[in-house]
């Protein structure tokens, strides 16, 4: 074997950065490049089995299987389409109205379940709402977009990037509630405003329009009451379950976990064997397969250049650039992570940066000094999905679902809204860190 190979940070950095520029490329599912790249820690040498398993994160793969059967299950019952027609008609079916209304209820929704879910079913009743008052969708879509990610960045299971730091970092539910949902209250206020001015005071709707609107019925969408209760109510139990995990010493895995399998026990109670059967396989193909092979993946090839020392030397090669500055640390993290997670998914950038962290906190005068930064990188990496339409899941799957509808968003045309929407929500990051933390 050629000697730079039998170098293992060399063959780590290099099976990363192979990685990386595949799934920049989009040219292959990105489950397959992690697990592909995991195998190749192993038979490069790299890792062994074990250790490739070690480094796997299960905390983080439990708390997302078990939100996405949470999820999968709770749909069924109707609510977000209840929320968004309700939200509606509570504007009387204003058109500003309705654009701020959605954008809400998308950053609502994503910070307490996905925004990947929300997404999904939001942008249908948009396009229902659009056409009843004759509306273009786009500034409602891209609006949700935004907010989806927005949202997302306020609580520890609303955005992969969070329930990453937070699996790591043993941060509880309300540690990220406290923190960060202030800065992503501005954001959105901000954002409506300034979609309000460019599009929502320009919109206008015939008065027979409206009253179409005005005369759906929103508890038409709720398909299934019992189930809707039931959804609420493992929901609610799992979300005070997240604020109580610190108390109880438990992880935020299992009390997801737990979540799932109570709601798919009270899912199938009743039913026969055979609609039992049915109804969980179900509840399991609601989850997203490919993104979990991702995150595990991910986990291997990130572990390897962890125990090869690669991410210690980028740590201390970081240390010595910012002059061992706290402050220096956080606002270039932020502003780093929101144009690379622009550029790339911020899902590996994140699973790469968070032990390159930990290796810094010696130096820097441990966690509790360093958490701004970490903060940083949860506001950078959530923020930088607005950045472009590759950068986060939610982007791509409405512009996938608005192709269809047949109101293509480009690529370029989104990045005219994106970069400056990114921008702006970072300079409002960077003014909040700030006071928060230096002053």
């Amino acid at each position: 074997m050629p000697e730079i190979l039998m170098n293992p940070q060399i063959t780590a950095a290099a099976v990363l950065v192979v990685c990386y520029l595949i799934l920049f490329t989009e040219k292959l599912n990105r489950a397959v490049v992690a697990l592909l790249g995991a195998s190749a820690m192993i038979f490069l040498g790299v890792l062994t089995q074990k250790t490739a398993i070690a480094g796997i994160d299960f905390n983080t793969i439990s708390l997302l299987i078990g939100m996405m059967i949470i999820v999968g299950i709770a749909e069924k019952s109707g609510m977000f389409e209840y929320a968004a027609i309700y939200s509606a008609k509570l504007v009387k079916a204003s058109p500003r109205g309705i654009l701020a209304a959605l954008a809400l209820v998308t950053a609502v929704f994503s910070a307490l379940l996905d925004n990947v879910t929300t997404v999904l079913l939001i942008v249908p009743v948009t396009f229902q709402i659009t056409r009843s008052l004759k509306l273009p969708p786009y500034p409602f879509l891209i609006l949700e977009i935004f907010a989806s990610n927005i949202g997302g960045t306020a609580t520890l299971i609303g955005d992969p990037p969070n329930i990453l730091i937070g699996s790591a970092l043993g941060l509880s539910f309300m540690d990220f509630v406290y923190e960060l949902t202030p800065v992503v209250m501005i954001n959105m206020a901000v954002l409506i405003l300034i979609f309000d001015f460019f599009f929502g005071r320009k919109m206008q709707a015939a008065a027979a329009d409206k009253i179409r609107i005005t005369g759906i019925n929103e508890a038409e969408s709720i398909t299934d009451k019992k189930l809707l209760f039931k959804s609420l109510s493992v929901l609610f139990l799992v979300i005070a379950g997240f604020i109580m995990a610190e108390h109880w010493h438990m992880q935020n895995g299992t009390i997801a976990l737990f979540g799932a399998a109570l709601l798919l026990f009270l899912y199938t109670l009743g039913d026969t064997h055979q609609q039992r059967d049915q109804k969980v396989s179900q509840a399991f193909a609601s989850v997203d397969w490919t993104t979990i092979f991702f995150f595990c993946g991910l986990f291997s090839i990130v572990y390897g250049l962890e125990e090869t020392g690669v991410l210690y030397m980028l740590g201390q090669k970081f240390i010595e650039i910012t002059g061992g500055s706290i402050q220096k640390a956080t606002f270039g993290v932020l502003w780093v992570s929101a144009f690379v997670s622009a550029a790339i998914d911020n899902i590996p950038f994140v699973a790469t940066m968070i032990p390159t962290l930990k290796s810094m906190e010696p130096a820097l005068g441990g966690r509790e000094a360093m958490m701004p930064v970490w903060w940083a990188l949860s506001l950078g990496s959530c923020f930088g999905g607005n950045g472009s339409l590759i950068a986060a899941s939610a982007n791509v799957i409405v512009a996938g679902l608005a192709q269809r509808e047949g109101h293509p968003i480009g690529f370029a045309r989104f990045l005219i809204w994106a970069m400056p929407v990114m921008i702006l929500s970072v300079v409002i990051s960077t003014v909040y860190l700030y006071l928060i933390h230096f002053i």
